[in-house]
């Protein structure tokens, strides 16, 4: 089974607002159409080949695990100031997962398989406020 990663998406309101938020962090950066996006945090996972073997990274916005992006792979480097960092590097365009409650944390956490959220199917909507998504799966309706 595969073992996944969980992020908060901090100041993002929903999951349109993440596509816009990093297609305009990929402008910035100057990304080729087709590499992947990139997430900096400061520690590199130390289980990344469990990771890189049908992990993807959760994105937590509002308090609901919303989507996740299969992740692709890690880059380790230092700033310019000498402290190091890692590059998380994800398929770009999130998948939908079934709305799921979530504590907040900091940096990311990893995630096991039998607790990641299942992908939602193309009826289902994955524009729904947090609010109401968690309000139809505490009602068993989602």
């Amino acid at each position: 089974m595969p073992l996944h990663l969980i992020k908060l998406a901090v100041g993002v309101d929903d999951l349109a607002h993440l596509k816009r938020v990093q297609a305009a962090r990929r402008t910035e950066r100057k990304q080729k159409a087709g590499s992947p996006h990139w997430v900096f945090t400061r520690n590199t996972p130390k289980r990344a080949d469990d990771l890189l073997d049908g992990g993807s990274l959760y994105w937590v916005i509002r308090g609901v695990i919303r989507c996740r992006q299969p992740l692709v792979g890690f880059d380790e480097g230092r700033d310019g100031d000498g402290r190091r960092f890692c590059r998380i590097q994800v398929k770009r365009t999130p998948v939908p997962t079934a709305p799921v409650a979530c504590k907040a944390f900091q940096g990311w956490r990893y995630l096991e398989a039998e607790r990641a959220p299942p992908d939602l199917s193309s009826g289902d909507s994955a524009d729904l406020p947090a609010h109401l998504a968690a309000e139809l799966k505490r009602l068993g309706l989602f």
